[in-house]
């Protein structure tokens, strides 16, 4: 018995173990996008080196080509995509999905959300759960043995891992009073080092990923029940009469009020039944398992992989991996082979009633679901810690905590465990208040509603007005300009005239000629004769200058008219100029609103389980990052955009974001499968998506408008392909998680503990009289 006692502490450190662990590649693997860049601007290839550019044939393509707008905009701007691939399938991008500025999304409501959660389910988790925690405590420093040394070895297991946020170790922090129990006056008043002896349980709870927490949570129930019997023992002990007659009511009411006490727990235990009896009805073949195993040299095994290059595709590698994760594997299916021979001969040597417990233990679910009651018992032997865990731990697992002596969790070893952040793989940014939008259906059919359908400049009617006063004014000055250029003529000309006349007079006076040929022929035809032509003349000029002095008025109103005119026309057309700039240039001058660093989409995931077959998780949360650029901290919208990449190169008529999203449930873009295709609607031959926005699978045209302002710029699609992948789970308890969204708004529910808080923290138990 004591060396199956240590298998069966061995079996449970792989399962608890086994999912922190890297796992390598059992085959040749081909090359998935792991990370994607944008840069934008003349500098955006030098900004894209150790990256692979999109390219169309030879040449970088240009993402945005063309989609500039027109006078007063910001122009045009290159964006350029670059991509980074990886071989480990747990680090491929699998998703990458379009976010446009006004597109429905809210960080509003996901902050609602969390905190509504956090209320509603975590708090209430954890306060009931911290029955299990407190159990724990008190074994560890308890003086029953083999209690004490139980907890001393989940403190120890406890202690492989570790709370980023204080950086110590789980099982020491647990040991002291968490933030939560704590008054918060309290609490605040300690130093910075000592707040770091007190973990903070609803971060670790909400945040840490989500098989650590369950693994944590697994390790607690194990060190509850402070009882000096097991609680298999009490189990012995009590019937349901005996649960009956404790009460004190009539056999009705005792039911109800039995029924209102166990109820809840006994369907739990029902759910887990079948598991535990299908492993039991297996004994047979476990012995014949155990009987002929021969245990292989992992230690050998593994030498014999870091003797290889590990990033050495040869097919030496691969066969090395492949043949120590058979090892692994049989090694795993003699521990679970020899539990099973443990329990079974564990609970057939026990006497329960008029049967054994082997007979209890395997009767069909049938059985016990017909009559719940008979579980009742069950649950009453257990202790109030190990009820708030049930949820937790399989039926298998219970036994085993009554099973396994004391020796051998002296003997067992945990040097060969390394210590793990209780937060490897989560991405905690996901948990900033303000960075993170959710976007739904309802969001996005609300946003579409309510969106422009054109973004075309449009000349206002005011500054038609104005281009007609500064037609008018243009009139006016050439008008001026006419008459004075007539008056001028006219002006000039009777001035010639009368320079004639006076020259005459002039010569006859002085010569007793008349020399002019206008004067000459006057004297010839005898209109004229010796000193009328003087009197003539002299009238001539007095009419001449009479003349000139009645234009003179008009030619002076002429020039201040066409000076006049002439400043209106400028200043009119200056100010139309001005403010039609000015329209156009806050017309193209767009307020971003600020890009969410992070969108957690509604969706249903289809994965593919090992043996090929399809899988959809429904109803899921998946957490999309944003991709960065090369936008500098010195930038025009920074402050806004952040790293951010906006797809329209912070030029479009809206923002553009691109999200990437890492999950192992889901089919990892091949890197080869890029395309990208422009001018074109017409889908490759063998691609069915690209990249596409939040709601759809289908590839979208990256210069669409109007999120950008040329309704003529060339359509830019870009397509990939992805691979088959198994479906696993990873993550926090919220970073993959089931969503409820009515409406915009609902509340997210951790996939490690969905359903679990709902009924665990629907009930507070009662607490009992416990031997320390």
């Amino acid at each position: 018995m004591k060396h199956i006692s240590k298998v069966i502490i061995a079996l449970f450190m792989v399962l608890l173990t086994a999912t922190l662990l890297p796992v390598h590649a059992l085959a040749e693997t081909p090359d998935y996008i792991g990370e994607i860049k944008v840069a934008m601007g003349d500098n955006a290839e030098n900004d894209l080196k150790g990256y692979t550019i999109l390219k169309n044939g030879n040449k970088p393509i240009d993402l945005n080509q063309k989609a500039g707008g027109g006078i007063g905009s910001n122009g045009e701007k290159k964006v350029l995509l670059g991509y980074k691939t990886t071989k480990n399938r747990s680090e491929a991008i699998t998703d990458i999905a379009l976010m446009n500025m006004k597109g429905g999304y809210s960080i509003e409501d996901y902050d609602y959300l969390m905190e509504g959660q956090l209320k509603e389910q975590i708090i209430p988790f954890v306060d009931n759960f911290l029955v299990t925690i407190n159990e724990y405590r008190a074994n560890y420093k308890s003086k029953i043995k083999a209690n004490k040394e139980r907890a001393v070895y989940m403190h120890d297991l406890l202690n492989k891992f570790i709370d980023d946020d204080t950086g110590k170790p789980l099982g020491d922090l647990l040991l002291n009073k968490t933030k939560f129990e704590m008054n918060d006056a309290v609490y605040n008043e300690l130093t910075p080092e000592k707040k770091k002896e007190h973990a903070d349980i609803l971060t670790i709870i909400s945040q840490a990923n989500g098989q650590a927490t369950l693994a944590i949570q697994k390790i607690l129930t194990r060190a509850a029940d402070t009882y000096q019997d097991s609680w298999l023992d009490r189990f012995n002990k009590t019937s349901y009469d005996d649960l009956v007659k404790e009460t004190r009511l009539s056999p009705t009411d005792a039911r109800k009020e039995l029924a209102k006490q166990y109820d809840d727990d006994a369907g739990v235990i029902a759910q887990k039944w079948d598991e535990l009896r299908d492993d039991l009805m297996k004994y047979d073949a476990a012995v014949k398992f155990v009987k002929n195993y021969s245990a292989p040299d992992l230690d050998s095994l593994n030498e014999q992989i870091e003797a290889l290059d590990e990033n050495s595709d040869s097919e030496e590698l691969l066969a090395a991996r492949q043949e120590l994760s058979d090892a692994q594997q049989l090694v795993m299916d003699y521990n679970k082979n020899a539990n099973i021979i443990a329990i079974h001969d564990y609970l057939k040597a026990r006497e329960h009633e008029d049967e054994t417990m082997l007979d209890f233990f395997t009767k069909t679910s049938d059985e016990v679901q017909k009559d719940v009651t008979v579980l009742y018992p069950m649950v009453a032997a257990l202790t109030d810690g190990q009820r708030a865990g049930l949820q937790f731990i399989t039926l298998e697992e219970l036994v085993i905590i009554a099973q396994t002596d004391t020796k051998a969790y002296m003997d067992s070893d945990l040097d060969k465990i390394e210590q793990e952040s209780i937060y490897k793989g989560v991405d905690r940014d996901i948990y900033k208040k303000g960075g993170v939008a959710i976007t739904t259906d309802a969001l996005r059919t609300r946003a579409m509603e309510a969106a422009k359908e054109d973004v075309t400049y449009e000349t206002p009617a005011w500054i038609y007005v104005m281009m007609g006063l500064s037609a008018a004014a243009s009139i006016g000055f050439i008008a001026s300009a006419v008459s004075k250029y007539v008056l001028n003529s006219t002006i000039r000309m009777i001035s010639k005239e009368l320079g004639k006349v006076e020259k005459a007079i002039t010569q006859f006076r002085n010569e007793g000629a008349l020399l002019d040929d206008w004067t000459f022929q006057t004297l010839k035809r005898g209109v004229l004769e010796g000193e009328d032509v003087v009197n003539y003349q002299k009238a001539l000029a007095k009419d001449l200058t009479n003349a000139k002095t009645y234009y003179a008025p008009g030619n002076s109103l002429c020039n201040k008219l066409m000076v006049g005119f002439g400043i209106a026309a400028v200043i009119l057309v200056s100010i139309t100029i001005y403010l039609t700039w000015k329209d156009m240039t806050d017309h193209y001058k767009v307020k971003y609103s600020a890009i969410p660093h992070y969108i957690v989409d509604e969706e249903d995931i289809i994965g593919y389980n090992s043996k090929g077959e399809k899988i959809v998780l429904k109803n899921q949360a998946a957490y999309y990052k944003a991709v960065e650029c090369n936008r500098k901290s010195s930038a025009d919208f920074y402050d806004m955009l952040d790293n951010c990449a906006d797809m329209n190169g912070d030029v479009g008529a809206q923002w553009l974001a691109l999200y990437t999203n890492v999950n192992e449930a889901k089919e990892p873009i091949l890197a080869s499968s890029f395309k990208v295709v422009t001018g074109s609607n017409e889908i490759p031959a063998g691609y069915s998506t690209g990249v596409h926005m939040f709601g759809s699978s289908t590839a979208f045209n990256l210069n669409t408008y109007p999120y950008d302002w040329n309704k003529e710029a060339p359509s830019v699609y870009i397509y990939y392909k992805t691979q088959k992948g198994a479906v696993s789970t990873s993550g926090s308890n919220f970073s993959v998680a089931s969503i409820a969204v009515a409406g915009g708004g609902g509340i997210l529910i951790g996939a490690c503990i969905v359903g679990i808080c709902l009924k665990a923290t629907g009930k507070r138990k009662d607490n009992k009289t416990q031997t320390v």
